[in-house]
């Protein structure tokens, strides 16, 4: 007899979990770069438009299939496809994914602990310069910062859903907002600071263009953690009782929330640092930002709060990114755990157990491809770049399958499951929902034009990245 389906305690719970996967390190420092760098307001408008007219009918789908069902990602899609073998593709993209994510994701939340670990030990000068970088990701130190991230983020995982998971988001996530706040309100306070929340808020909608329309599309889909079998997994932990349409909306409003408010951090820091500078300039990459810009606007805050004061402000904000990369980790790493609990029948801790060996060997690799072992540094060749094999992991599970995952789920809830029971379930706990124009809208969205614009993002995607060919 299998073990009766753990739910999550409170509604608060369920948001502030699934929340948790949707807030990482993206929100926090690609998403006001690319905000300010594509049309200020203008792209935030968009980013919006996208959330909440595409992104959450395509969450409300994901939660419907996990609840319906209670089950994990490959075994929500065989038991609503009556088993069919067809759509049990779609069920092993969404386990693979998450498991793939998480390998590269970690070897990044590590490099955020070293960071951390470094500012409070007073070598904030150190990682201001220019070579810090390099020689920290490939020194030996980095393999024990990584079974150090295993043992919390597994840990947490090993309590359970209530008691670890629900538990960890409750304490993490109001952490989370609040010191980024408390950061907030010290930054506008600054000198030129203001210079940056212009630049970040005026739009620009001569920069609005086609590429920019889809890449606010794609930091929407990829910022709320669609595609990667989450939402599902956590849907199988709501209660019945529960409404799914009023839930999705507090999850997509909590996660845009606080990207905009990072805005407010990242870019007033960088126009106190240097009012001249010019947003072009910034990089694209999340990494890029955190590991070698940003150290160096720190370190300059020193001249008016002092070294300490400097380090200190550095310290809360790697604290703030191991956070939210904390809070994704264990989202996405639960998905193969309640794949193996659910289609296996293993224990929890003995699912988490091999996920965690799996993941190690393969982390291992990935944290070992900045230099430390040449082959694993140059993998392979894609339209003419080398890429190493974390670069690799992160174009295919990361950049490709999200969207093609999405698209999937789609074309499932409408055309296999049908509507009428899609309707059915998003009714379950909210009765009110029957009839509503956005029931209308999500139904009409889901079967129509977000499929297509999926599709297209998907195409794209492997045109540009395999190919060297864009279509915008």
């Amino acid at each position: 007899m299998s073990a009766a389906r753990e739910h999550f305690g409170s509604r608060i719970g369920f948001i502030l979990a699934a929340a948790g996967s949707a807030v990482g390190i993206g929100n926090l420092v690609a998403f006001p770069v690319a905000a300010t760098k594509s049309g200020g307001g203008a792209f935030l408008l968009v980013y919006a438009l996208f959330v909440f007219l595409i992104c959450l009918p395509v969450m409300m789908a994901e939660l419907a299939l996990g609840r319906r069902t209670e089950k994990d990602p490959v075994g929500a899609y065989r038991q609503l496809s009556g088993g069919s073998r067809l759509w049990r593709i779609p069920g092993w993209l969404a386990l693979l994914t998450p498991f793939m994510i998480a390998v590269f994701y970690i070897v990044v939340t590590v490099w955020v602990l070293g960071y951390l670990l470094a500012t409070l030990t007073g070598n904030l000068d150190q990682l201001a310069s220019g070579e810090y970088f390099g020689q920290f990701i490939n020194s030996p130190i980095v393999f024990a910062y990584l079974i150090v991230m295993m043992l919390v983020i597994n840990g947490i995982l090993a309590m359970g859903v209530k008691d670890g998971i629900e538990r960890a988001a409750k304490t993490l996530m109001p952490m989370l907002f609040v010191m980024l706040v408390g950061l907030v309100i010290f930054v506008l306070s600054q000198e030129n600071a203001m210079l940056g929340v212009k630049y970040y808020l005026t739009p620009d909608l001569s920069k609005l263009n086609a590429e920019v329309v889809n890449n606010a599309m794609a930091q929407a889909f990829f910022s709320l953690s669609l595609g990667m079998g989450i939402m599902i997994t956590y849907g199988s932990y709501m209660k019945k009782r529960d409404a799914i349409p009023g839930s999705a909306k507090a999850v997509a409003l909590t996660d845009t929330m606080v990207a905009f408010t990072a805005g407010l951090l990242i870019l007033p820091t960088i126009f106190h640092f240097n009012p001249q500078i010019d947003p072009a300039e910034l990089s694209d990459s999340s990494a890029g930002m955190i590991f070698l810009f940003l150290p160096k606007i720190f370190y300059a805050l020193q001249d008016n709060i002092g070294y300490f004061g400097a380090s200190a402000f550095a310290s809360v904000f790697f604290f703030l990114v191991l956070v939210a990369a904390i809070t994704s980790l264990v989202s996405i790493i639960e998905v193969p755990v309640a794949t193996l609990c659910d289609e296996k029948g293993m224990e929890r801790k003995k699912a988490i157990y091999t996920v965690a060996g799996a993941q190690l060997v393969l982390a291992i690799a990935c944290a070992m491809s900045f230099g430390m072992a040449g082959w694993l540094t140059q993998f392979v060749s894609i339209a003419g770049e080398n890429k190493s094999f974390f670069d690799l992991v992160e174009l295919i599970f990361y950049s490709t399958i999200l969207p093609l995952n999405g698209l999937l789920v789609c074309l499932f809830v409408i055309y296999k499951w049908k509507k009428s029971n899609f309707d059915a379930e998003l009714q379950e706990g909210d009765s009110g929902f029957a009839g509503t124009l956005s029931q209308k809208y999500v139904n009409f969205s889901l079967g129509t034009f977000i499929p297509l614009i999926l599709l297209l993002v998907f195409i794209n995607t492997v045109a540009e990245k395999y190919f060297g060919y864009s279509f915008f």
